[in-house]
């Protein structure tokens, strides 16, 4: 099962990589084979090829995205069977391929999941993450970090501080869907601002968004213990959504990260005429739409975002490389590779106790 290793096309290199002689080291995966069928692979540590880099694997986060792919509920178009996931991840540089920079060896960092072709006229402008060279994602169709090792671009990499926290940092991917999030939504000083949904993108969120100073800055979340987490979080205040819609139409800005049925459509209504509306979540078939009358009579912004381009990940490592972003704290589980199976059982099991989950290799 060479594909739980090597390069984008899963084989290993050649290349000159540079690096210590790991000699007959073993390299362990989890290799999704199939919908509900995974297996712990065991093979040789992956070469890095031209261009690239290996990464030794610190922590890899476990999101919704991940269960979907290991059900069978992600569209076909967005995963390539078999496959080892895992998008969110941080680690250490091991190696080196030809051609990259020999400075990178040792570094902490992490890196961006999609495979822009960098080539295109949405990647040439800055959108990363709307590449027209088709998709191609680390943990949904090339190997990602439910693994000892991966192999990947040297050019996605955003290395980190020689001090930095790589627990914590395993989860700067959903930080980067939060930060175009942020960016797209253009908080200013003195607004209302609501954060509906206080999961890991939300939580996330209210900790970017409360650098902007916000007048208001108020979680709509259904359950008790995510509401107290807000709060820790920097929320000034805290509501259920039946609560929350005693205050529809005031605030400037909402930002969307629960992805239920109702929540694109209530987030529309928390927010002012004028007003900026977000949408981060992943919606379920069937979610409830948008009423067309409100938005026109409105006259709101609307945005969604799925991923994050490159400047949103400059924007979550330098925010938490300065330390205005925490998200050690939203981490609850963590399980070794071989806790694989109980690891994401957990994850999408309504428990309100289960947070973030983290694999470490």
């Amino acid at each position: 099962m060479s594909r739980a290793g090597g390069g984008p096309d899963g084989r290993a290199t050649d290349g000159d990589a540079v690096g210590r002689d790991r000699g007959a080291e073993v390299s362990r995966s989890i290799v999704v084979e199939r919908p509900r069928h995974h297996r712990l692979v065991h093979g040789a540590v992956p070469e890095p090829g031209p261009g690239e880099v290996l990464v030794r694997v610190a922590a890899a986060g476990i999101c919704r995205s991940d269960r979907e792919v290991y059900d069978g509920r992600r569209d076909a178009g967005y995963v390539h069977y078999p496959v080892v996931p895992g998008h969110e991840w941080s680690g250490t540089v091991a190696a080196v391929g030809a051609g990259v920079d020999p400075a990178l060896m040792g570094r902490k960092t992490v890196a961006e999941g999609f495979r822009a072709c960098r080539a295109c006229e949405r990647c040439r402008t800055g959108e990363t993450s709307l590449c027209t060279g088709g998709y191609a994602e680390t943990g949904f169709t090339e190997p990602g970090g439910f693994a000892d090792h991966l192999t990947l671009p040297a050019q996605l990499l955003h290395p980190l501080p020689d001090d930095a926290d790589l627990r914590a940092a395993a989860l700067l991917e959903p930080a980067a869907v939060v930060a175009a999030a942020v960016r797209a939504g253009r908080p200013r000083p003195g607004e209302r601002i609501a954060v509906v949904g206080a999961g890991t993108l939300g939580l996330l969120a209210v900790q970017l968004l409360a650098a902007a100073e916000p007048a208001e800055l108020v979680v709509v979340e259904p359950r008790s213990g995510r509401r107290a987490q807000a709060l820790r979080c920097d929320a000034t205040a805290v509501c259920t959504p039946e609560q929350a819609a005693q205050r529809n139409g005031c605030f400037d800005l909402v930002v969307e990260t629960a992805g239920a049925r109702s929540t694109a459509a209530s987030s529309c209504l928390l927010a002012r005429r004028g007003g900026r509306v977000v949408l981060t979540g992943m919606f379920p078939p069937g979610a409830a739409g948008i009423d067309p009358v409100h938005l026109s009579l409105s006259q709101l912004e609307i945005r969604s975002i799925f991923g994050a381009p490159s400047s949103a990940w400059l924007y979550a490592v330098r925010a938490f490389s300065r330390g205005q972003l925490d998200p050690a704290p939203l981490i609850t589980h963590e399980f070794p590779l071989e806790g694989f199976a109980e690891a994401i059982a957990l994850v999408g099991d309504g428990d309100p106790g289960t947070g973030k989950v983290l694999l470490r290799p």
